[in-house]
């Protein structure tokens, strides 16, 4: 790796790292907000469950600025353009009832987690990607959980809330094992 490269890559995981910490305290934040109303898909519950798809486009918007230097962004645009299109879909949706907001929510879910698998499995020699990759598995299962909770006799929003949490503690631990490539320390072990 030249050094070219290396101040690059950890440049990135430096960006990153800054952004997984907000992304954890965001997901914590939107959870415990979403939790005070999920019986109920009123104004509040409606702001917070479009927000959190447009907070997942602006940063993947700061995510493509950082990696441009070490990785084509452009699974990051698509996964702008889902959430965009998402935040609209609830948006529409919560004019339905939770149904329809869960069953939206669950297929962003299974779109987004499949790009933040698919973008952590190509980032892997950086470090600190394995809890990316995980998380993108589990939110295409949690997707899949959404829509089959959408057709059920009573749904709420609880899962969503419970959706985040996790999802934020993956991004801990990410920008925590992110550390080591953000000093630029030489990254790739396989326990990173």
């Amino acid at each position: 790796m030249t050094t070219t490269t290396m101040n690059d890559t950890a440049g990135t995981a430096s960006a990153l790292r800054r952004l997984y910490f907000v992304r954890f305290g965001f997901a914590i934040a939107w959870a415990l907000a979403l939790l005070t109303t999920a019986s109920t898909l009123g104004p509040l519950a409606v702001t917070l469950l479009v927000l959190y798809p447009l907070f997942d486009v602006a940063a993947a918007v700061i995510d493509a600025r950082a990696s441009r230097t070490t990785r084509s962004p452009a699974l990051l645009y698509v996964n702008m353009a889902v959430s965009l299109a998402a935040a609209v879909g609830v948006g529409i949706a919560s004019a339905s009832g939770i149904p329809a907001v869960l069953a939206v929510w669950g297929a962003w879910a299974i779109a987004a987690g499949l790009v933040q698998l698919i973008v952590g499995v190509t980032r892997r020699a950086m470090g600190g990607q394995w809890p990316m990759i995980i998380s993108g598995a589990i939110s295409v299962l949690a997707g899949g959980s959404f829509i089959v909770a959408a057709s059920a006799d009573d749904p709420t929003l609880t899962n969503a809330a419970g959706y985040a949490i996790p999802g934020g503690i993956f991004f801990l631990i990410s920008a925590i094992r992110l550390g080591r490539a953000a000093k630029g320390d030489r990254p790739g072990s396989p326990t990173q």
